[in-house]
């Protein structure tokens, strides 16, 4: 499913977010930046040890907050590490609305033309699949309505489950 936002297209595709060709994917990390299990382990197996190493460099970082490393051997030239709430920990809406804006941001400064998402925090983290995709989505829409070099946001949804929901949010929102 795709869109168009401004200048930029928004997609939804169902796959492994370590096989998308664009300039940076983006890891659902924790504070310490320890790639562990979930889309976090794909990308320390498919992308390398380097990857560990440099997360090692910049950690810990705050719930909110995003941090770039090299790809490694991953097609994706960098990963950006968006650490997401935890279900429970109070407040989750807005500190997953400030990682996917910092995330954003990030892929700005360093002038990606095309970034891929995944659902933040809906792995081992417990956050609700529509909740994330509502705010996630609105959140990158109405970023995507400013001014940006982004030319394409995907978001890669590992099985069909999660993508009919955040294809049913898109319809929603647009």
């Amino acid at each position: 499913m795709e869109t168009k936002v401004n200048q930029t297209f928004l997609e939804l595709v169902r796959g492994d977010i370590t096989d998308q060709q664009v300039d940076a994917i983006v890891n659902a990390a924790n504070s310490q930046l320890i790639l562990g299990g979930g889309v976090a382990g794909a990308i320390r197996r498919k992308g390398g040890v380097v990857i560990q190493d440099e997360c090692n460099a910049k950690a810990p970082i705050e719930v909110g907050q995003a941090v770039l490393t090299t790809g490694g051997n991953l097609k994706a030239t960098y990963v950006i590490h968006a650490v997401g709430p935890r279900m429970g920990a109070g407040d989750e809406d807005r500190k997953l609305r400030h990682a996917t804006l910092n995330t954003l941001r990030v892929a700005d400064k360093h002038q990606f033309a095309s970034l891929a998402f995944c659902a933040i925090s809906t792995g081992i983290f417990g956050y609700p699949m529509d909740r994330c995709a509502k705010i996630m989505l609105k959140d990158t829409i109405d970023y995507l309505k400013g001014s940006t070099g982004l030319k394409k946001v995907v978001f890669c949804l590992y099985n069909q489950a999660a993508y009919a929901v955040f294809a049913r949010e898109l319809k929603l929102l647009l």
